[in-house]
């Protein structure tokens, strides 16, 4: 597989998603402005989101995947599609009952989740009712998931990485033309969830069709490839909650915090998670799958040069990522969602929690790639030890960093943890001569940095002469900063290719 076509392309179709999540976001924003329904709809759909990356783009994932590409290496496809039906009917059963227990103890789980709204009936009330309403979506996106690992798992990346701006789109349109016809306005979002996730189930159908794994879910508790899933699903489950836990005590900070911190937390957060997903899951995905297949072979070379080519391409596209969203990080906060109801005030509460997200960005990305090698040679301990670690490190921070700087101290806790996981996870393959430090790693390293001084340079060189606030036209503003990013981009390559790092080769 040629690594860096598969990433371009999975990236492309990850970027339409992301920018389509972008205009979701400005719709709301937009519509709705800051206020308690926004923060009621946000924690509303952080649960069953959270159950969805939790179980199924988590554990799910990390257990399924490796089992799945041993099956379609080895097994005929009359054992792969069992194992496959077997899963897919689990998977409808239990999460029916999950869904029926999260409708009727919805109230428990907002004041879990957030306990600040336990002060306003009316937040309370809001936020129960739009939960209610959306949490059949986790089984409509957890069946997606399941359908995304398949076709990831017969290289069909693009496929699945669109599914996601259906819901967007769907969200998007529900938003500007039906949110009238509801009182409060908001419940038209939690209706357009329901209607996206469905409409992204079936999308996949045809493809799946196309490599004969469209299969009737089945219960077969004792399919063999089944068991082996649910053993390693519960080592795998603990490594995946762990930044998921600490995601909802953040959340539980915020709602203790002053009025509007939840959004400000989100919109910094959608920022943040659009480089992560472009380039730290698209990457991730590609060499999970890769790195599976290579290890079931047993081609132990090739499992050290994917994972050591992955690396070096995720720092030469992480470092200049986040120093662009340091720097750029009010403008593009205006430019995207300063509009209507979002005031200025808003624009610099945001911009404090993105900056210090920034800071952990290229720890975030290099994370999920390092942690990608363990799981896919199903060597799932390190990794979870490691991800408790942090969890507990983020927590003790917590309660320090919020008390200096409110809302954002939970970003900085977060990017500091962040930085300590990659560390341990790095530490470990070293260890165990999987990963590259040497020499020829310190000068590549050392060339990494001056072409990104360059590059740092050059953008606040012609931030100075572009002043983007004072542009009004909201086209003429997207116009000036994709110029920047292009002639920043460009001294960047000039820059690496000078300094003999070649991209391509």
């Amino acid at each position: 597989m040629n690594l860096l076509k598969s990433l371009f392309s999975l990236s492309f179709m990850t970027l339409i998603s992301r920018v389509l999540g972008f205009f979701r976001d400005l719709t709301i924003a937009h519509i709705f402005g800051v206020s308690i329904y926004t923060d009621a709809f946000f924690i509303a759909f952080k649960i069953p989101n959270l159950l969805r990356r939790l179980f199924f783009e988590g554990a799910f994932s990390q257990s399924f995947v490796p089992i799945l590409i041993y099956y379609k290496s080895n097994k005929k496809i009359k054992h792969t599609k069992d194992f496959i039906a077997s899963l897919s009917g689990l998977t409808i059963i239990l999460l029916s009952i999950i869904i029926l227990l999260g409708i009727i103890f919805s109230n428990y789980l907002i004041a879990l989740s957030a306990p600040g709204f336990n002060k306003s009936f009316q937040k309370f009330k809001i936020s129960c009712t739009l939960l209610e309403i959306m949490f059949p979506y986790i089984l409509l996106v957890s069946l997606s998931s399941l359908y995304s690992s398949i076709l990831n798992s017969w290289n069909y990346f693009a496929i699945p990485a669109l599914s996601p701006s259906i819901l967007n789109i769907t969200i998007i349109i529900c938003a500007i033309f039906f949110n009238d016809f509801f009182e409060p306005s908001i419940l038209i979002l939690s209706w357009s969830v329901i209607i996206g996730g469905f409409i992204q189930l079936i999308y996949q159908f045809p493809y799946l069709s196309k490599i004969n794994m469209l299969i009737t879910p089945k219960l077969n508790f004792k399919n063999i490839g089944l068991i082996k899933v649910i053993k390693k699903i519960g080592p795998s489950l603990i490594g995946s909650s762990a930044n998921q836990i600490s995601l909802i005590f953040n959340t539980i900070f915020s709602s203790l915090l002053n009025s509007g911190s939840i959004s400000w937390m989100y919109y910094a957060d959608r920022l943040i998670e659009f480089p992560i997903g472009i380039l730290g899951v698209s990457l991730s995905t590609i060499l999970f799958t890769s790195l599976s297949k290579s290890y079931s072979k047993n081609r132990l070379k090739e499992y050290k040069n994917l994972l050591n080519r992955g690396f070096r391409i995720a720092l030469i596209l992480s470092l200049p990522t986040s120093i662009v969203l340091f720097v750029l990080a009010k403008p593009l906060i205006i430019i995207l969602f300063q509009y209507g109801k979002f005031t200025d005030f808003d624009v610099l509460m945001t911009q404090k929690a993105l900056e210090l997200y920034s800071f952990g960005l290229v720890a975030f990305i290099l994370v999920k790639i390092l942690s990608a090698a363990f799981y896919a040679s199903q060597e799932i301990n390190i990794p979870i030890r490691i991800s408790l670690f942090s969890l507990f490190i983020t927590q003790i921070l917590n309660p320090c960093l919020i008390f200096y700087f409110q809302h954002a101290g939970l970003a900085l806790s977060f990017s500091i943890s962040g930085w300590i996981n990659f560390f341990l996870l790095y530490w470990k393959l070293y260890q165990k001569k999987l990963i590259n430090f040497n020499f020829n790693e310190l000068i590549f390293i050392f060339r990494l940095f001056i072409a990104i001084f360059s590059m740092t340079f050059v953008l606040i060189f012609m931030l100075y002469f572009i002043p983007l606030y004072s542009i009004h036209s909201f086209f003429i503003k997207i116009i000036c900063v994709f110029t920047i990013l292009f002639v920043t981009g460009i001294i960047y390559l000039i820059s690496l290719y000078f300094l003999g790092i070649s991209f391509f080769k």
